[in-house]
């Protein structure tokens, strides 16, 4: 990690633990939003406006809050104006690389070699881990924000005057139901997977994977309809999703969180196939890059050998049927 814009040690997976052994995530520090005018937004300071062109996305198709912002992008149209550089799904000793591996690109603003260059090139003093995504004002040269559920709203919003959409991901009257859920999702599902996989004492572990579970059974219950409100696709279905394709193939058995896979539910299997094939979402989900990067983390799993499969995923990603669900969700395309 960084320790005033010194890289310090090699990169280690657990960032923090509390007293009981529970895994705890490091909290964004680059909060800046862009908005149509360049007005502030919620939080940080203003002179971002929406500009064609001028933002780049940084991403790892590895990592779930990553993908949320690249799913968000695809959703709302707005590829041709924000382009994106993919990092190396392995995290290596100084943390996130570029190039290196297929599909994992150079950086093409400042040559780069880590990501935490771009950090401390934003902030020379940082300290902190150096984590994706990134949204880059190139314009300015500057950080705007490495916080992805800010990023999720700004790519719903900010950007209507220049690529217009009927979609909305953040609704004003789904508004108060989806900040309920959301922090529910994150810290049971969406976090509740990394807890359970780095926690370091039994007890934090049992607490973490009946969390997980708990939460996939409230998800199956309430999918009465197609998405998590009804017939509306929102940000909340993005965050549901983005775990849910990396269970099986990742958490369930490096993460140990192996009571259930996804596939054990008929509804939330049928969910997650009908988001897949939504326009733009296929293009967002790389399984080689996801299980070439979890199964390279060493304290996880020393050997670095990569299994194979599972086969219904595949099966998924490849466009074949799912549990005999394809047609569900083939025509909804």
């Amino acid at each position: 990690m960084l320790v005033n814009g010194t890289w310090t040690t090699d990169w280690q997976p657990v960032q923090k633990a509390d007293e009981k052994g529970r895994f705890v995530r490091q909290v964004s520090s680059f909060r800046n939003w862009i908005t149509p005018d360049g007005a502030p937004g919620p939080t940080g300071e203003g002179g971002f406006p929406a500009e064609a062109g001028r933002y780049r996305l940084y991403i790892a198709y590895i990592c779930p809050w990553a993908s949320r912002t690249l799913m968000a992008r695809a959703l709302k149209g707005l590829e041709e104006i924000i382009p994106v550089t993919v990092v190396n799904p392995a995290l290596g000793a100084q943390g996130w690389e570029f190039g290196g591996y297929p599909g994992a690109e150079a950086d093409p603003l400042h040559g780069a070699a880590y990501l935490h260059e771009l950090y401390t090139r934003a902030d020379p003093q940082f300290t902190g881990r150096a984590t994706v995504p990134v949204l880059w004002d190139m314009t300015r040269d500057v950080m705007v924000n490495n916080e992805s559920a800010d990023i999720l709203r700004m790519f719903d919003t900010a950007f209507e005057g220049l690529v217009p959409s009927d979609l909305r991901l953040f609704p004003e009257d789904l508004a108060a139901g989806i900040d309920a859920l959301n922090p529910r999702i994150y810290d049971l599902l969406n976090n509740g997977v990394y807890k359970a996989g780095f926690a370091s004492s039994q007890e934090a572990y049992d607490e973490a994977v009946e969390g997980v579970f708990s939460m996939l059974d409230e998800l199956e219950g309430r999918l009465t309809g197609d998405y998590l409100f009804g017939e509306r696709l929102t940000e909340t279905d993005i965050r549901a999703f983005v775990t849910l394709i990396r269970f099986d193939a990742a958490y369930h058995g490096l993460f140990k969180t192996n009571r259930r896979q996804i596939a054990d539910y008929p509804r939330l299997s049928a969910y997650m196939a009908r988001i897949l094939a939504l326009p733009g979402v296929r293009a967002t989900v790389n399984m080689d890059h996801i299980t070439r990067g979890y199964y390279a983390i060493k304290a996880l799993n020393p050997t670095r050998i990569r299994p194979t499969g599972p086969a219904h995923v595949e099966a998924l990603l490849g466009g074949g049927d799912f549990l005999g669900l394809g047609a569900l969700w083939r025509g909804r395309e």
